[in-house]
């Protein structure tokens, strides 16, 4: 039997460094690839076509949901599994909805990252599989966090969702700036696509 590829993505590399040790050293695993960035993981991942992407959710240049939805375009048989030290419900459902397998806090222990690569490669359900319903995340915010999330995911400006809903554009930023850090995006253009998202599931259902 040929050992699972990994591709590893974190962009600090003491850290990067310390999970391709605990896999080289595990039989059956092969680091193929490292990138520390959005843009090298996207770009090796094409070249090596690894069974598994394990990947960071926070990056200097983006997210890993970014590498996420990349992957499930162009390499649809890539598995991805998220470790990350943001572990919470709302980085869960994130992960979740753009289509990752497995999702780790950095707090798991060395066996665990290995049953989770090895699981996520052969499709077997994983102990920390992501479970959590999108409508989790939605119903943290505040009732006016809902709304800004409406109005932001249908693509309108600041200002245009401050004259409608009658606040200072400045609270709206606060409010914007809120949502992406309960659903554990960080640019608006992600709430947007999140929004297409759904209402296509909904639509579809």
């Amino acid at each position: 039997m040929s050992d699972i590829t990994v591709l590893v993505l974190d962009d600090h590399e003491v850290v990067r460094r310390g999970i391709c040790d605990i896999l080289e050293r595990a039989d059956g695993i092969a680091v193929v690839a490292e990138a520390s960035t959005v843009a090298q993981a996207v770009r090796r991942a094409e070249a090596v076509r690894p069974q598994v992407i394990l990947s960071d959710l926070r990056l200097p240049d983006g997210t890993g949901l970014d590498v996420i939805n990349h992957v499930r375009a162009k390499l649809p048989e890539t598995h991805i599994v998220v470790l990350t030290s943001y572990d919470d419900d709302e980085a869960r459902a994130a992960a979740r909805n753009a289509g990752a397998d497995v999702f780790l806090a950095k707090t798991a222990d060395s066996h665990e990252v290995l049953k989770a690569v090895r699981d996520a490669a052969s499709g077997r359900e994983h102990g920390q599989h992501i479970s959590v319903h999108e409508d989790d995340v939605v119903a943290r915010l505040t009732p006016m966090e809902r709304r800004v999330l409406d109005l932001v995911g249908a693509g309108l400006a600041n200002r245009e969702i401050a004259e409608k809903l009658g606040i200072a554009e400045k609270t709206v930023k606060n409010h914007v700036t809120s949502v992406l850090a309960k659903m554990g995006l960080q640019r608006r253009t992600q709430v947007v696509a999140w929004a297409t998202a759904k209402r296509a599931h909904s639509f579809r259902g």
